[in-house]
């Protein structure tokens, strides 16, 4: 398939779209990673076993995959505007319903429909993105920037989630004002003027040309290094404050805040990732921050709880600029009349380690009694990753044709 580029308009409201963008990251990490302090909740109000509860995780990210890999092309024929207008509707409209439910499948359901409803319209902010980059090495820093935004959301949803407990309140509000601020989202999107987007050359660009970027070797090996960073990561905000729990050591403290933590250094990270990129080999920058992960989890697991309530809200630090970078480069990889496309098959992956990862350490962790065990798993995935991360940074697989690429922006 042969793909027309064309040169973007460019706007003279960027700051506004990307202001735009960073907000609908921010919104919706409000929810998805507030699941490491619903669960506990959710396992004491409906007597579940860990893998039980992990539904609240799983059936989000079950349909954010759906959605990356069979809705991802919305972007590339609907535009930019309209599929990101659509996804933020139901996404809304969905969060609202939570006020009204009292029931764990009823939940459940509402979590698979706000996953399909993320699905949409991340895949056309991951798009947008591209449209108001200037080269693979600005789509790199600005979707550090965006993600450092996801990186605040994910810090305030816990807090909510936590305020609202301690009030005696239910968590699911914290759905209710996701849902009301991704309404005053819709109305900024419906009054933005967007960039003039690439299109395709072929009308037909549909779900079957988008289901053939998947062979694409490009595709798949950041599809594989994004699987293996997720199943890290979910190790930590969804079962962290389970291994904590319990703990009465010096630093009771810092386990009562481990989550948020986690989350205020992931996202400092994210916004010094932009500064780092600037400076550093992309490959260098990944090779040494996925070595200091792996070093927190060994940590962890020889320590016990007396090392993990340090190292693993440690590690937030050197996973910042991890799933933005592998991301960023994964889609600038291909034309931006691809993007949305491209962006929805390494979000399919993403999201399907998110369901797989958590699930089988909590599984594990059932299976032996101990939350320890989930993060033997995690450190097995943290070691895989590394020695992928070397192998990346000395043969630069994807260098040549990024470069090449550059000529689009």
């Amino acid at each position: 398939m042969t793909i027309a580029t064309q040169s973007l308009a460019r706007p003279a409201n960027i700051a506004l779209i990307t202001g735009l963008t960073y907000l609908m990251f921010m919104m919706f990490a409000m929810t998805t990673d507030a699941v490491g302090v619903i669960i506990p909740e959710v396992i004491r109000e409906y007597g579940l076993s860990m893998t039980q509860a992990g539904a609240f995780h799983y059936a989000t990210m079950a349909g954010i995959a759906i959605a990356g890999l069979g809705l991802g092309f919305l972007a590339d024929t609907m535009g930019r505007k309209w599929t990101i207008i659509l996804g933020l509707s139901l996404f809304a409209t969905n969060s609202f319903l939570f006020a009204v439910g009292d029931d764990f499948l009823v939940f459940a359901l509402l979590l698979f429909i706000s996953g399909l409803a993320i699905g949409v319209f991340k895949t056309g902010a991951l798009a947008l993105i591209g449209d108001i980059s200037t080269s693979t090495e600005s789509h790199t820093r600005v979707m550090n920037m965006v993600e450092g935004f996801f990186g605040v959301g994910a810090i305030i949803g816990p807090l909510i989630v936590t305020q609202l407990l301690i009030t005696g309140a239910s968590w699911k509000w914290l759905y209710v004002i996701a849902g009301a601020l991704c309404t005053a989202l819709i109305m900024t999107a419906f009054v933005v003027r967007y960039p003039q987007r690439q299109t395709s050359a072929e009308k037909g660009f549909s779900l079957k040309a988008s289901l053939a970027l998947i062979r694409d070797p490009h595709a798949l090996g950041f599809s594989a290094l994004a699987m293996l960073y997720v199943g890290v990561e979910t190790a930590i905000y969804v079962w962290m404050p389970t291994l904590l729990r319990g703990y009465d050591g010096p630093a009771v403290w810092l386990a009562v805040y481990a989550l948020a933590i986690f989350f205020v250094l992931r996202a400092g990270g994210r916004f010094m990732g932009a500064w780092m990129l600037a400076h550093l080999n992309w490959t260098l920058v990944l090779l040494l921050c996925s070595g200091a992960i792996l070093l927190c989890f060994v940590s962890a697991l020889v320590g016990g709880q007396g090392a993990a309530v340090y190292s693993l809200p440690l590690s937030g630090l050197f996973m910042s600029v991890m799933y933005p970078t592998i991301n960023s480069k994964g889609i600038s990889g291909f034309k931006k009349a691809q993007h949305g496309a491209a962006g929805g098959i390494i979000l399919f992956f993403t999201c399907l380690s998110a369901v797989i990862a958590p699930l089988a350490m909590g599984a594990v962790s059932d299976a032996f009694g101990e939350a320890r065990y989930g993060f033997i798993l995690a450190t097995g995935l943290a070691l895989v990753l590394f020695a992928a991360l070397v192998f990346n940074h000395l043969r630069n697989p994807a260098g040549r044709r990024l470069r090449s690429l550059n000529a689009e922006y």
